[in-house]
């Protein structure tokens, strides 16, 4: 039986970058032939099938901002290589792909899957950017287009507020290999032994102005540190997190880590007493599928994403309406009550075995591609 050909379209950062290789190092290389098209400036790593072997890759003009001569060159670089490739199957990811998946889905009548890893009008406060956000997932090629989902709460938006029939939406949970070995930093440990942690960039999304908050209410109880990881190049709120830093005496409590090695992240985590998110959105966070599969709680704001991982009071707490007062008595009762750490840190590890094994899950993606 011939191989179902699969281009994967992205601006391959961050979590979308993790979620495509993860998938495309696991599914089978008998049944699917994978190709992947990026943005010029996203990653110059291979993207490596279960055998080890590079499969093909295209850098063309995506990049997250909406640029006409930008973006009318990457649709016609795709057409051309689309043209070339005559994939089966498009795999669009977030909102770029998936606005030139769409486009091109409908050009040359190819079959497409769009994730949106979390929707692009939830990346803003502002009501005129967020409703013409809200307006191009509505009205862009969505009737042609079957949606799938990281979560079940993306799923709920796609259905409820972005408007797709129940028929056109199913659901992929955001999963990752078993980490049964944690290398050594390679980059210097300069923060104590005792210690909480997060991933994200400072950014609207991530709201890393409460976790310091947060913080310092908790520093008036307990002695704790703070690391945040993935400070880099897309952190338009960090110069606000270093004032407010500065600004609650913090300086001496908070580690400031630039994206670093995924080993290294794991390592940060693994030896951390667990995990926090303050984000206002998610689409379904590698970072805390990483830290229940380290067996590590964790202490969340109640959005995408989170909520759809952490069941309160059983691998950790939802924390509602960025409740400041709430947030610190979870995490200090966290920090003062070995029983309940130990208790939630082996059913975070349950949870990750139950639900989010991609070794364990990946014939159900391979079903859907199939169709």
């Amino acid at each position: 039986m011939a191989k179902l050909k699969i281009v994967h379209l992205a601006h391959s950062i961050g979590g979308v970058d993790v979620y495509l290789r993860l998938i495309i190092e696991n599914m089978s290389v008998d049944s699917f032939d994978n190709c992947v098209i990026h943005g010029l400036k996203d990653t110059s790593e291979p993207f490596l099938d279960k055998k080890g072997n590079a499969v093909r890759q295209y850098s063309v003009a995506i990049f997250r901002d909406i640029n006409v001569i930008n973006d009318s060159k990457a649709l016609f670089q795709t057409y051309q290589i689309l043209k070339k490739e005559k994939p089966d199957l498009i795999h669009a990811h977030s909102a770029k792909g998936g606005i030139i998946g769409k486009v091109m889905a409908r050009l040359l009548g190819i079959r497409i899957l769009y994730t949106p890893h979390a929707f692009s009008y939830l990346s803003t406060q502002n009501s005129i950017k967020r409703s013409l956000f809200l307006s191009i997932e509505k009205f862009i090629f969505r009737q042609k287009v079957v949606l799938l989902a990281t979560s079940t709460s993306e799923k709920d938006r796609a259905l409820n507020e972005v408007g797709y029939a129940a028929t056109t939406i199913k659901v992929f949970n955001n999963c990752i290999e078993p980490i049964t070995t944690i290398a050594p930093l390679t980059i210097p440990k300069t923060w104590p032994e005792a210690y909480i942690c997060t991933v994200g960039r400072p950014s609207y999304q991530k709201n890393i102005e409460q976790m310091i908050r947060v913080l310092h209410e908790v520093k008036k109880e307990a002695r704790i540190h703070l690391i945040v990881m993935g400070v880099g190049p897309v952190s338009g709120q960090l110069a606000s997190v270093k004032d407010l830093i500065k600004e609650l005496g913090l300086d001496q409590n908070v580690t400031l880590l630039d994206w670093t090695q995924r080993t290294d992240v794991f390592n940060i985590i693994k030896y951390s007493k667990f995990y926090i998110s303050t984000a206002r959105y998610e689409g379904m966070p590698y970072a805390i599928i990483e830290s229940l599969a380290l067996a590590k709680p964790c202490v969340v704001s109640n959005c995408d994403g989170n909520k759809d991982l952490i069941v309160d009071n059983y691998n950790g707490f939802i924390i509602n309406n960025e409740d400041l007062a709430d947030f610190k008595n979870k995490i200090v009762s966290l920090l003062s009550d070995k029983e309940l750490l130990d208790k939630m840190s082996n059913n975070a590890l349950i949870s990750y075995s139950e639900n989010y094994n991609i070794k364990k899950n990946i014939a159900a993606l391979e079903t859907i591609y199939l169709g």
